[in-house]
């Protein structure tokens, strides 16, 4: 079973690869800095808020994991 900690440090590398990503997509989508940038914010906040509950979820869950 994965620590909280761990969950937390994942979804944060995760997200940071995510808000430089969304960001450029934004820009790109918008041709503002300031709009791709306040996207960008917000998708990662809603996507490291789901990306906690999914990792959690998937922690109770024994289906595919070799027991000792």
């Amino acid at each position: 079973m994965e620590t909280h900690t761990r969950s937390i440090v994942k979804a944060v590398i995760w997200n940071v690869i995510g808000i430089v990503s969304m960001t450029v997509v934004g820009i790109l989508a918008t041709g503002s800095a300031a709009l791709g940038g306040k996207m960008a914010l917000i998708n990662t906040g809603v996507g490291f808020t789901m990306y906690l509950v999914y990792e959690r979820v998937w922690s109770r869950v024994r289906w595919g994991r070799r027991t000792s």
